[in-house]
């Protein structure tokens, strides 16, 4: 039975919510709790940074448990449903700190939903995604609507990306009313905000939870941290690759981090967050053209690593234009969607060649150790993902820490000359090099060309028909 039109849009919808949070946490939660609240840069960071590892132990556990649910609504919409109920709780009081707590309070405070944001949403993400082949019956259902998935999930993520900014200071200004600090303004939009966003969440997800049926039992292939690394430690190639994922993100991170401290504090100007929506609205539309059409012309002329050498070649120019750009005082976001477009093209080309590079490790592994570790190379993306958003927080906060970048006073969005050239230096120089070091360790380690991978695809048909015909012998 064929998946029809509604059940697309039911699991569509689901992932639009899901992508909202997960942007709403991961970009704004440093800015909310450092340059609204006046929590410690470096303790941010490194709060960040612990709960990205926690997660290594969370996520293994998590597929565990869902993997041994049974129950009448099926194994995945309960978790599906709690998960999404108690990570829109989490996110409201996440985004709603009491400004009457001391210093230390809010850093516990910070500390505390912060994880739990990430336990409850890893309680809702892997039953998300695996739950595709409960309701699907055949391999093109199920890659059909894992392409609609990441491509809603995208499109959520880009709507939090291009409003969160405005919509936080229009709401913020009716909460406040007339003659409220900056800061009282920024506060309240963020709480108001992130309640709304909620709200969506969860009736996006409960849409997905009606309206999908689990059809089948399926097994839930689920790895535990131990897995991972005997996967790495076998295979020099996923080795390669996850090191080159966790710097290409972090240096993506690095600069997504500091983004609207530069408009804020750089650019400036009244009109701030109307030029920070304009550019991010701007990226984003570059990236998901970059996916869809850039990517596969350039993939008529050239292989998949001159791509990787073009796209991080096209990141550092954009890079050091936009420096040049900065350094020479222009205050115009116009002529910063120029190194713009470089770097998001750059950013969503690397996006789909990272996810192919990895793809093909398992084949390598399969060749080089009898063994597919498909479901193990995968589930370790996402953590990658996440440690490198880590990594980049705590970079970050250090950058706002050692400059004194913050506006605690009544949001007048003025720092001192010194630290603005020092954020303008980071914000590009730094992800310059991570990208540099990531094409050396690329280009040194990694070996599986065009023509490598036709070999071992060879190789892997050759051994699959030689156990075939040790079947039918046993049979006969």
């Amino acid at each position: 039975m064929k998946l029809g039109l509604k059940e697309k849009i039911a699991y569509g919808i689901g992932a639009v919510g899901k992508d909202m949070v997960y942007m709403l946490s991961a970009s704004y939660i440093l800015y909310y709790y450092q340059d609204i609240m006046g929590v410690s840069a470096w303790v941010m960071g490194i709060i960040l940074l612990i709960a990205r590892v926690f997660d290594a132990f969370n996520d293994p556990l998590m597929g565990v448990l869902v993997a041994k649910t049974r129950t009448r609504w099926g194994k995945f919409r309960p978790w599906l449903f709690i998960g999404t109920l108690t990570n829109a709780f989490v996110l409201f009081f996440m985004f709603s700190a009491p400004p009457s707590l001391d210093q230390k309070g809010l850093i516990a405070y910070a500390a505390v939903f912060y994880i739990l944001w990430g336990v409850t949403y890893t309680m809702m993400d892997i039953p998300f995604w695996s739950m595709v082949p409960a309701f699907t019956e055949s391999g093109k259902d199920r890659e059909a609507m894992s392409a609609l998935g990441r491509t809603c999930a995208g499109i959520g993520s880009a709507l939090v990306t291009i409003v969160t900014v405005l919509a936080v200071s229009v709401l913020g200004k009716l909460a406040a009313g007339t003659g409220a600090a900056g800061n009282t303004i920024e506060r309240l939009g963020f709480k108001y905000f992130s309640l709304i966003v909620a709200v969506l969440f969860f009736l996006f997800t409960l849409i997905t939870c009606m309206l999908l049926k689990e059809r089948s039992t399926v097994d839930v292939q689920t790895s535990s941290v131990k897995d991972m690394f005997r996967a790495l430690i076998t295979n020099d190639q996923a080795m390669a690759m996850v090191i080159t994922i966790v710097l290409v993100n972090s240096a993506v991170y690095i600069t997504s981090n500091l983004l609207i401290y530069f408009f804020k504090y750089d650019l400036g100007g009244s009109n701030w967050q109307g030029s920070y929506t304009l550019f991010n609205t701007f990226g984003g539309g570059t990236q998901i053209f970059a996916m869809m059409l850039f990517f596969p012309l350039l993939r008529r002329f050239f292989n998949t690593m001159k791509i990787f050498g073009i796209s991080v070649i096209s990141a550092i120019g954009g890079y050091m234009v936009l420096l040049i750009m900065a350094l020479s005082g222009i205050d115009s976001v116009y002529p910063f969607l120029v190194p713009g477009f470089f770097i998001f093209s750059a950013v969503g080309i690397l996006n789909v060649l990272v996810t192919i590079f990895l793809a093909n490790t398992v084949d390598y592994g399969e060749i080089r150790n009898n063994r597919r570790d498909e479901s193990v190379i995968f589930s370790m993306q996402t953590f990658v993902v996440k440690l490198a958003s880590g990594i980049s927080a705590l970079i970050a906060s250090v950058c706002l820490s050692v400059f004194s970048i913050s506006d605690t006073e009544g949001g007048s969005g003025t720092v001192a000359v010194s630290s603005v050239v020092g954020l303008r230096l980071v914000m590009t120089l730094l992800p310059v090099l991570v990208l540099v070091v990531s094409f050396i360790i690329f280009r040194k380690k990694y070996i599986l060309t065009d023509e490598k991978l036709d070999e071992i695809t060879k190789e892997i048909r050759k051994r699959r028909d030689a156990v075939r015909k040790a079947e039918d012998q046993q049979t006969v």
